[in-house]
């Protein structure tokens, strides 16, 4: 007599959580998913990596400007004055180079022509009109292009110079102790007006090409005693000279 095999039947109990655990199963899945779309973790690690690379500073640099370079001048520091100066050097120098009072366009190769000394206005300037023991007068060239055309001039340190006399006595000239002088070609636009931005000191002593390193040069007197600066750049000489008092 064949065994006959019973086959239990699954109860519709276990169906239900069968489904049920599948259903979960699938939920579970599709918010996985969701969360991976919106959160995007890997975003971040990139965002990091990007960070973590230095970028190079935008720092544009302005077209066509032009800077005036100021001579530099060795000489010895000058003797304690009756009063402490304002400032505590004493030596004519230049630390730093000035900038143009209005740009005007620099260029390696200049179309225009070189400037006549007709169409260019050269002034000597001072920081103030009189100086009192122990300031140093402060000294600065300005130069206007009067022409109507634009052109090319040289105002590097090679072509600029103060004088600084009391009648027909030349105190100083800041040629006599220069160094290492430079060409600076730049094209001044019509109508433009550049100056020192940065003046040159003069330290109220007599100068000469043999007392350069002589640190007990001859001191100008004061009391009120009139002086003149006069200046040239380019070739082309200022004006008229400008007059300051010591005291």
């Amino acid at each position: 007599m064949a065994t006959e095999r019973v086959r239990r039947r699954t109860s519709p109990a276990v169906y239900r959580r069968r489904r049920l655990m599948l259903l979960l199963g699938i939920l579970l899945v599709a918010a996985l998913v969701a969360w991976l779309f919106i959160a995007q973790p890997w975003r971040g690690t990139a965002a990091e990596g990007t960070a973590a690379a230095p970028t190079p500073s935008a720092t544009p640099t302005a077209q066509g400007a032009t800077e005036l370079p100021v001579p530099t001048d060795e000489t010895p520091a000058a003797p304690p004055a009756p009063s402490p100066p304002p400032t505590p050097s004493s030596t004519p120098t230049a630390s730093s180079t000035p900038s143009a009072s209005s740009e005007a366009s620099a260029s390696s190769k200049p179309s225009a022509g070189p400037c006549v000394a007709s169409e260019i206005e050269v002034v000597a300037l001072t920081d103030k009109e009189s100086y009192q023991a122990g300031e140093n007068p402060q000294l600065s060239i300005q130069l206007t292009n009067r022409g109507t055309r634009d052109c090319t001039l040289n105002v590097g340190t090679t072509t600029q110079s103060f004088t600084v006399s009391s009648g027909a006595d030349t105190w100083w000239r800041s040629t006599d102790c220069q160094t290492e002088p430079s060409d600076m070609v730049v094209l001044l636009t019509a109508g433009q007006t550049v100056a020192s931005a940065a003046p040159l000191t003069w330290d109220r002593t007599r100068s000469t090409v043999e007392s350069c390193q002589d640190p007990n040069r001859q001191r100008a007197p004061g009391a009120g005693s009139s002086y003149h600066v006069s200046v040239g750049i380019g070739g082309i000489p200022s004006i008229e000279t400008k007059q300051f008092l010591l005291f």
